[in-house]
């Protein structure tokens, strides 16, 4: 798994007082309803499997109650696991964080997967800076490198002026900001993103998602990233993976969930999306007969954004563009292929 930082493979996760029998073979369930196969046992994920890729970002849509946060603190240990495994790629090589040793599992969440929180998960007695520094503390580092990574932290958010205020004082963006900077002090390579962003205004939470795209392009982390927000999945997933009834029904780009809805559940979100944001030229185009090549007035690559097109097209002397890939032209598109591919993303399944 060289190329991948997470797998899931055929990941049970179950909730209950009585959820250790189901960690015999004998006993199996098999859809997300029986929630009351025994005794209040509840499944929460079923049958997941997932791979993540390294340096991407994966984000996992899905309403209320769809497993999401459940899988993904399975990525680090955190939730009760019954069948399957979880495979993490660290520097020390594979490791299943529900089959390792305390020390391996310690290292784990110390070194390689960092976490950031909905709700901030601050210390409110403590300053901007020493916030920060939290989980520095857990490594054997010295002090000066400690506050040297604090202070490149602080100065990567934005915060270097406020490093010794306490949180209180802090907007709900700026302390948000304060938990980026804490899961990146550790320098783990993996992030676990869980809905951080849901209790910010909208405002506030378009700059910060500009922010996060913006730092990923600096620190290349594999983010794994909960959201039930489908306008913030596609503005900013590598690819999506979304989840009904604790499973993984869809994983693709943004492009494939909105053009290729797998079902009807799937469509519904892709309904509440504006695809001129997402889709790019390769979506729309047509393929392009020899005869149209002298009517075309400008050339774009196949991945220029739909927008972009949009602006190219609404100049009057602009009515068909070609679309070229390793310098051929490829495709053609005028703006009735626009509103025709518009068009087939709000159709239903």
């Amino acid at each position: 798994m060289n190329d991948y930082a997470v797998m899931c493979r055929d990941v049970d996760i179950v909730f209950g007082e009585s959820s250790n029998k189901f960690q015999k073979k004998s006993v199996y369930y098999t859809e997300k309803s029986d929630k009351d196969i025994s005794n209040g046992v509840f499944s929460a994920v079923t049958k997941a499997n997932l791979e993540v890729k390294k340096g991407e970002i994966l984000v996992l849509m899905g309403l209320s109650g769809a497993g999401k946060s459940t899988l993904l603190r399975s990525i680090n240990g955190l939730a009760p696991l019954v069948r399957g495994e979880v495979l993490v790629n660290t520097e020390q090589g594979i490791v299943n964080p529900y089959t390792a040793d305390a020390t391996t599992l310690r290292k784990l969440r110390m070194h390689t997967v960092s976490m950031v929180f909905q709700q901030f998960a601050l210390l409110p007695w403590r300053t901007v800076a020493r916030n920060v520094e939290l989980g520095l503390e857990f490594l054997d580092i010295s002090d000066a490198e400690r506050k040297s990574r604090v202070a490149e932290q602080l100065e990567l958010v934005n915060l270097t002026n406020w490093a010794d205020c306490k949180i209180n004082m802090l907007s709900g963006g700026m302390k948000q900001r304060v938990g980026f900077a804490r899961a990146f002090a550790t320098g783990a390579p993996i992030l676990l993103m869980d809905e951080p962003f849901s209790s910010l205004d909208p405002l506030i939470k378009t700059r910060l998602q500009d922010e996060l795209l913006t730092l990923q392009r600096k620190l290349k982390k594999t983010i794994v990233f909960v959201s039930h927000d489908i306008n913030e999945a596609c503005r900013l997933a590598s690819r999506i993976a979304i989840m009904e009834g604790g499973r993984i029904i869809q994983c693709g780009t943004p492009q494939d969930i909105i053009l290729h809805p797998s079902n009807c559940y799937v469509s519904e979100f892709v309904q509440k999306l504006n695809p001129i944001s997402v889709l790019v030229a390769a979506d729309v185009m047509r393929c392009c007969h020899p005869d149209e090549f002298h009517s075309i007035a400008q050339e774009i690559s196949k991945q220029t954004p739909l927008v972009d097109i949009i602006d190219i097209v609404s100049d009057e002397n602009t009515e068909k563009i070609g679309v070229v890939e390793n310098g051929k032209i490829v495709g053609v598109i005028t703006a009735i292929d626009i509103i025709k591919g518009l068009a087939g993303c709000r159709k239903s399944y």
